[in-house]
């Protein structure tokens, strides 16, 4: 009889054990699923309480600011809707590293590195990485000042819209027109002070770290008429850049760059 039980209970624990098992296996999956942070929250806002902030997951916010709108040209208008002061920055951020600004200052420095200009930088290696790296910085300058504080406190936007079924010859006016007028958030054209002050503002900081041979007001000037005639060339080929990345597929875009069809500048 007391060997009939056994065998009985022995049964009961081998045929419960598949199914004890299969819960404990069911409940640690569900508990390390639980336990990976969810993606979509990389892409929100940080916490408002700083104690609760994950300064990795802030890291990642920062970096993903530089990967949005146009890798190109990230100040080419995709609507009409007025940017607050906090897109504004994001713009700023994003003009500072985007590849037209990285471009502008490779040939810039290799332009500066054959006249010999700044001449305190001097030549070869040394001389041309000096000569990047202040031209970087003039952007970053001139976005910041610009693209976000004069842009935010004379409420304009610094934003370019692209204007459709327009000759070659309009286009080089409206490039031209749009580096003096702008709009502001409401739609309204005003002279584009934000867009005109900024790079001067800028260029007065690069006194602080060009050469002091380089420091004079003839100097900051020129650089500055320089950095006018790099904006309306820049606007022009903005007219033009969605319809040549369509076609040649140059760089991927995360967001339509084909621009915010508009009738005034």
């Amino acid at each position: 009889m007391m060997l009939t039980r056994r065998r009985i209970l022995l049964r009961l624990i081998l045929a419960a054990a598949p199914c004890f098992l299969a819960c404990n296996g069911a409940l640690a999956q569900q508990s390390r699923s639980d336990s990976l942070p969810d993606a979509p929250l990389q892409t929100q806002e940080p916490p408002s309480t700083p104690h609760t902030a994950n300064p990795i997951q802030g890291g990642v916010e920062i970096f993903n600011l530089l990967e949005q709108k146009s890798l190109v040209f990230p100040d080419l208008a995709t609507n009409k809707g007025p940017l607050s002061s906090w897109q504004k920055f994001k713009l700023a951020a994003n003009n500072s590293v985007a590849l037209s600004t990285i471009g502008a200052a490779a040939i810039g420095a290799a332009y500066g590195q054959a006249v010999d200009h700044p001449s305190g930088y001097h030549q070869g290696a040394e001389g041309y990485g000096k000569r990047f790296g202040a031209d970087m910085a003039r952007a970053a300058s001139d976005n910041i000042f610009g693209t976000f504080l004069l842009a935010s406190a004379l409420h304009q936007d610094p934003r370019f819209y692209v204007k459709k079924n327009l000759s070659f010859k309009q286009s080089i006016e409206y490039a031209a027109v749009r580096v003096l007028i702008t709009r502001s958030d409401s739609g309204v054209k005003q002279v584009n002070y934000s867009g005109l002050i900024g790079p001067l503002m800028g260029e007065g900081l690069a006194n602080a770290y060009y050469p002091d041979e380089n420091r004079t007001v003839g100097g900051t000037f020129t650089r500055y008429a320089t950095d006018l005639g790099w904006r309306f060339g820049g606007n022009l080929l903005r007219q033009y850049w969605p319809s040549i990345n369509r076609r040649l597929r140059l760089a991927p875009e995360s967001s339509s760059t084909s621009g915010a069809a508009s009738n005034n500048p």
